[in-house]
């Protein structure tokens, strides 16, 4: 085996890599629907356009990449692993 190049990664990062692979591994395990992955897709949405009301203020532009972030999570998870959309 050949001697790998650490990864350079920041902080953030790294926690992506962790949260993408933990939202997948929940929806594999159906202790996540994709009807879950919309409602928390909602959550971060309405943090990225009201960011005066947020509880947790965070800067404009990290709210608006997360949302961004977690469309593309959820389209990719949705044809990874299918299931129902949320009752509207």
């Amino acid at each position: 085996m050949g001697n790998m190049e650490p990864l350079d990664l920041t902080g953030n990062e790294k926690s992506l890599v962790i949260l993408q692979s933990l939202l997948c591994l929940l929806r594999e395990k159906n202790l996540l629907s994709r009807a879950d992955i919309e409602d928390l897709a909602d959550k971060v949405a309405a943090r990225a356009a009201d960011q005066a009301h947020d509880p947790m203020p965070c800067p404009n532009n990290a709210a608006l990449a997360a949302k961004s972030e977690m469309d593309r999570i959820g389209s990719y998870i949705g044809t990874r692993y299918g299931g129902k959309h949320r009752r509207v």
